[in-house]
């Protein structure tokens, strides 16, 4: 595959799923994982109360001998959630959930993603924290031609496992590629282009994101506070960094 994939030369560059994340991690300084609905709103809301969160790539019992290997709790299905289990992908059941000083959150999108990253450093960003993030980035001098940055939108699933391209996803991405243009970060590939141009065209965030496919689907569900939390937009300073296995909060 031509070099050319890599948006090669660019700062800031763009890409979508766990194998572009993959394919751009050969050449980029920083991968950003940005997976709204839900892994990565959650991490932020877990690591603002100060638990280190431990990305795990399988929810299957896999995760719970892992968990159990790691001395952390264990994030369950939304639906799976008990009294006993309250720590789940839900960044509202997180929220009311007791603290826990690790926690295992298994997610098969923005999990997979973070395992591509190799040895560059890995930032978890969302809407809630996009500003924090973009500022974050610039200040260590990434998004340059010398440190090139790679946001990655997630994405979701399809029935037969292929990428579905996920609208709150790339208005994520976009909201940290603006913040990193407004930072000074001005090299921008087509891709990070059109990416921060879907984030800044939007002026109601919020309501986009509830009315997309993957809000209706989950305020369906009966999961509206999790839509709710996801697009509190720039609420949290928190940037979570990936630090010995876990996502923690970056000096």
């Amino acid at each position: 595959m031509g070099n050319w994939f890599m948006q090669a030369g660019h700062g800031v560059r763009f890409e979508w799923g766990p194998v572009g994340a993959a394919r751009l991690a050969e050449d980029v300084a920083c991968l950003v994982v940005v997976d709204v609905l839900s892994f990565t709103t959650s991490v932020t809301v877990a690591v603002e109360s100060g638990t280190h969160v431990i990305p795990y790539r399988w929810r299957d019992e896999t995760a719970v001998t892992f968990a159990d290997r790691m001395g952390a709790s264990l994030a369950v299905g939304r639906r799976a959630a008990t009294a006993t289990s309250p720590w789940s992908l839900s960044p509202a059941a997180l929220r009311q959930a007791p603290f826990t000083p690790r926690l295992v959150l298994p997610s098969p999108n923005g999990s997979t993603i973070a395992a591509a990253a190799g040895e560059s450093t890995v930032v978890a960003a969302s809407l809630r924290n996009a500003n924090a993030v973009g500022q974050w980035l610039a200040d260590r001098g990434y998004g340059t031609a010398e440190r090139p940055v790679a946001v990655i939108a997630s994405g979701e699933r399809w029935p037969d496992g292929s990428l579905r391209p996920a609208l709150e996803d790339l208005l994520g991405a976009g909201a940290v590629i603006a913040s990193l243009r407004r930072h000074g970060r001005d090299r921008l590939s087509p891709e990070a282009v059109v990416a921060a141009a879907a984030f800044s065209s939007v002026a109601d965030v919020g309501t986009t994101v509830a009315t997309s496919a993957s809000g209706r689907e989950l305020i369906g569900e009966g999961y509206a506070d999790d839509v709710a939390i996801a697009t509190e937009l720039d609420a949290c300073g928190v940037v979570p960094v990936l630090t010995d296995g876990a996502f923690a909060a970056a000096e």
